[in-house]
């Protein structure tokens, strides 16, 4: 065989061929004004491809957020040709003059990407833009989603979206400005986990705005990853009797299962429709609700902090009976010479104590803890040792530390220690005189709301609580988080919970108690009622409990600002949502109306009006 002849055939083949490329090539390019017509008519379009948001569900896989589609009305200056600005501003809503200018902005950041003209737009008023935009090259319809919250409730808790600023775009690579965010609640918690991953499409369109596929067949698109769904331990039905109970009141209602830390419920009134935050009136109605004076964007169950008043007096006997200063047949008299009180018997041990709240008794418990004697010949130091090891116990009962819920700015209240007392008075230079107004929940103590549910369900447990929190899984149902998984114990032997727990369901039970009612058929509920005292007006009315008392399944702490006594209004209204909850109904619709009815921040102005006089002779 002849290799060399060989050689020169492949050579002439290889020839060959690309002649007839370089003709084929010509014949398009040169001879054949189709396919340079065709060219012209085409151009290669980036769109962002938006996952669809995260879902948010109640317990019962009811929908608390979901999601509608809206579009962005895009432009790309370098393709935009002549074209009837009146007509396109007319079918957008934009007013010329502002439309102009977002054109000129657009043009300026880039010419050849795309900027937003128009955002948010719905659906169906975008199904009526669409049939025109081939009138206007360079223009088109970006599609995303917006949030819907199909009970209108829960806006504290879920939080709400928001444009990104230039700062975050900055610190963050993923967000682009345009983005939105979560803001608040649930929504900025598990942003990471809602939003999802962008993709990317590649798509030609022609001289007519109209798409004609994808680009190489779709070569170089990326697919959106879909955020993942968030599923809560929201009892939505409780939500939404719970806030309405609160309608013309402040205050907060924090529920929560014990045997688990999920939230059952989390209300802060006044609050406001969250579908109010929602598109593009946004903005506008965000500034409405910034200035209104009673604060309803102000989340009072995790940021609002108050004395905590006689509920107090709960943790104060775990401690005295922990540290063995008292035992549980510990009497002391009603001295008001010490501190005032109001009418009762005689307490002759812990339990009667706590039933009918008796101040002088828990003025003289926490004196045994302060003053142990530990130091007999210096009373300051011996104060600091007592307070210390008092501190000690607190923080083990979540109080003076921000408590690890899943939702951002909750606050952690004050618990003072010695240190604080050095600093405010001088080391050495106070002891139980000096502070003895802590032993009732009063002076430089402070908790929020959301403390004070997690020590119903630390009574409710005799001793332990697992981090409180919204969410119980992410992505399916199944798929609980393990974080919120640790026991938290608080050191105090679980046999002096027996004692708190009689205290407290005679605080409701039993005549003399001050919590008669929260009373329900059926249904032992164990609470304490309190009275937060505030220097502004009228005093704050605290509850906290947990029921049923054999075996607990709820807890919680009800806050009513400027209302007075504990068991006229908190309580009333605790015990109304623990018979829904643990019923599915409600058997005093009287009690119902009284609550629905009243106009608490009314007769708080009134009050704070006829009180201004009185206050200024002081």
């Amino acid at each position: 065989m002849n290799y060399e002849s060989r050689k020169y055939v492949l050579i002439a083949g290889v020839l060959f061929i690309s002649i007839v490329f370089i003709l084929r090539l010509f014949w398009i390019q040169v001879v054949d004004g189709k396919w340079k017509a065709e060219a012209a008519n085409m151009a290669e379009r980036k769109v962002t491809v938006y996952p669809s948001r995260g879902l948010i569900y109640d317990r019962e896989e009811r929908l608390l957020v979901a999601n509608t589609p809206v579009y962005d009305l895009m432009v790309v200056p370098k393709e935009v040709e002549p074209f009837d600005t009146i007509n396109l501003c007319q079918l957008i809503g934009v007013p010329e003059p502002e439309f102009r200018k977002r054109l000129e902005e657009a043009a300026r950041y880039s010419r050849y990407k795309p900027s937003i003209i128009e955002k948010q737009i719905p659906a169906d008023q975008y199904a009526a833009i669409s049939v025109h935009l081939h009138k206007y090259p360079g223009f088109y319809g970006q599609s995303r989603t917006l949030r819907t919250y199909p009970p209108h409730a829960a806006a504290h808790l879920l939080g709400y979206l928001s444009e990104v600023n230039a700062k975050k775009v900055e610190e963050d690579p993923y967000y682009r400005a345009g983005d939105v965010i979560g803001v608040g609640g649930l929504e900025q918690y598990y942003e990471k986990e809602m939003r999802g991953r962008r993709g990317v499409s590649y798509v030609l369109v022609d001289v007519h705005n109209n798409q004609k596929g994808s680009f190489k067949e779709g070569m170089y698109d990326t697919l959106a990853v879909e955020g993942k769904d968030l599923f809560t331990g929201i009892d939505l039905d409780m939500q939404r009797l719970g806030e309405q109970l609160m309608v013309n009141k402040k205050g907060s209602i924090v529920a929560l299962d014990p045997r688990t830390g999920e939230i059952l419920c989390l209300v802060s009134s006044p609050t406001y429709d969250p579908e109010l935050l929602v598109g593009r009136v946004r903005n506008t109605n965000y500034g409405v609700l910034q200035r209104d004076p009673i604060k309803p964007l102000f989340d009072r169950a995790l940021q609002a902090q108050y004395p905590p008043g006689s509920i107090y007096k709960i943790v104060q006997s775990l401690i005295a009976l922990d540290e063995g200063v008292i035992t549980p047949n510990t009497g002391f008299a009603c001295q008001k010479s010490l501190v005032g009180c109001h009418n009762h018997p005689n307490a002759g041990d812990i339990i009667h104590a706590i039933q009918y709240s008796c101040n002088p008794y828990f003025y003289q418990v926490f004196k045994r803890i302060v003053e142990q004697d530990k130091d007999p010949k210096n009373r300051f130091k011996d104060a600091a040792i007592g307070l210390t090891e008092w501190h000690r116990y607190m923080l083990t009962f979540g109080l003076g530390q921000r408590l690890p819920i899943d939702l951002p700015s909750a606050k952690g209240g004050n618990i003072p220690d010695a240190a604080y007392y050095d600093r405010k008075y001088g080391k050495e230079a106070w002891a139980f005189s000096t502070i003895y107004s802590v032993s009732i929940g009063q002076g430089e103590v402070l908790v929020a709301p959301l403390q004070m549910a997690n020590l119903a369900a630390i009574f409710a447990n005799k001793g332990w609580y697992y981090d409180p929190h919204v969410v119980r899984a992410i992505g399916h149902p199944d798929s609980l988080q393990q974080k919120y998984q640790q026991k938290h114990l608080t050191g105090v032997d679980p046999k002096w919970y027996d004692y708190i727990q009689e205290g407290m369901r005679r605080v409701v039970e039993e005549p003399g108690g001050t919590a008669r009612s929260a009373r329900i058929k059926d249904i032992t509920v164990c609470g304490k009622t309190g009275t937060a005292e505030n220097p502004h007006g009228q005093d704050h009315a605290v509850f906290v409990c947990f029921a049923p008392m054999e075996d607990p399944k709820i807890a919680m702490a009800v806050y009513v600002e400027n209302s007075g006594f504990g068991g006229t209004w908190a309580a009333p209204i605790a015990s109304l949502l623990i018979e829904q909850y643990l019923t599915d109904t409600i058997t005093r619709p009287d009690v119902v109306k009284r609550m629905l009815e009243a106009d608490l921040i009314a007769k708080e102005a009134t009050f704070v009006k006829k009180a201004k006089p009185k206050r200024q002779r002081r």
